[in-house]
């Protein structure tokens, strides 16, 4: 067993894991209880694993969780009061941006993350930024609607 100490959701965390237990796994576990991770190929290509570590969007499924001790780890759970991911769920529910829900929490993060790195994107923009989140439900056209017009109302907002 080794021990890792980090912060999750702003709170600190530590635990005693395996070495070879990834971080999609503790985080899923009860003891951080983070559901909106979820695990769909656990080889970093679908994006249901999403979230951000240090700032920056990762895949936990790929990540061992003893090689993020001192980092910063956010889910969905941490960003219930952030405007930006409020804007995108009310946006999702608009604009049909979801069905199953599987893909939709990673979905989030990645669009946050996205708008916040380039707020002027245009849908090929969108399209392209988010061909690394799988969606089996949607067909994407809802999803990029969503972000799209997050995108838009940022934007009239700021100009």
């Amino acid at each position: 067993m080794m021990h890792v100490s980090f912060n999750l959701n702003g709170k600190p965390f530590s635990a005693d894991v395996e070495p070879r237990t990834s971080l999609a796994d503790l985080l899923r576990s009860t003891s951080c209880g983070c559901t909106s991770v979820h695990l769909g190929c656990e080889h970093g290509v679908c994006g249901a694993c999403t979230i951000l570590i240090d700032g920056q969007i990762a895949r936990s499924c790929i990540a061992l969780a003893v090689s993020c001790s001192g980092s910063d780890l956010m889910t969905l759970e941490g960003l219930g009061k952030d405007e930006l991911i409020g804007e995108l769920k009310e946006a999702f529910r608009e604009h049909h941006g979801l069905q199953c829900g599987f893909c939709t929490p990673a979905m989030l993060i990645s669009a946050r993350e996205m708008i916040e790195r380039y707020p002027n994107m245009t849908e090929d923009d969108i399209r392209l930024a988010m061909s690394g989140n799988i969606c089996r439900c949607t067909g994407y056209s809802g999803i990029v609607a969503s972000i799209s017009a997050v995108v838009a109302t940022r934007g009239a907002s700021n100009g």
